[in-house]
């Protein structure tokens, strides 16, 4: 199985609902790292499991959705608490769709809220 990763960085606010978590309540912003991993068992005839100028475009395009926004105000998030789990989650699902046509197994997104908070989300495409 081969696989290829890239992180980027990225700003964005959030704050969180549904119960009482002290500050984290009033929106605050964090500097997120985000891993993508995709995974394949085959190269193409390149020698390539994916080009990586294509993943870097789509890791541009899909980070420019939620960077410098307040997490809370996305249709994604709407009545949902902007959790970094359901941020990975989301982020999997953008991921997911721009890469439909490849022949990966399995899409893993990282994600980093601080240097000590992590959450990661994979699954078979």
């Amino acid at each position: 199985m081969y696989s290829l990763g890239m992180r980027r960085e990225f700003s964005a606010r959030h704050y969180l609902i549904g119960g009482d978590w002290g500050a984290e309540n009033s929106e605050h912003a964090h500097r997120y790292r985000l891993e993508l991993v995709l995974e394949a068992p085959n190269l193409d005839r390149h020698g390539y499991l994916v080009d990586i100028v294509e993943v870097e475009q789509h890791l541009a395009a899909v980070i420019a959705d939620f960077a410098g926004r307040t997490l809370n105000d996305l249709s994604d998030f709407a009545g949902q608490n902007p959790s970094i789990e359901r941020l990975a989650t989301i982020l999997h699902g953008a991921f997911r769709a721009r890469f439909v046509h490849l022949r990966l197994e399995a899409l893993t997104v990282t994600l980093w809220e601080d240097d000590i908070a992590w959450t990661s989300y994979r699954a078979p495409l």
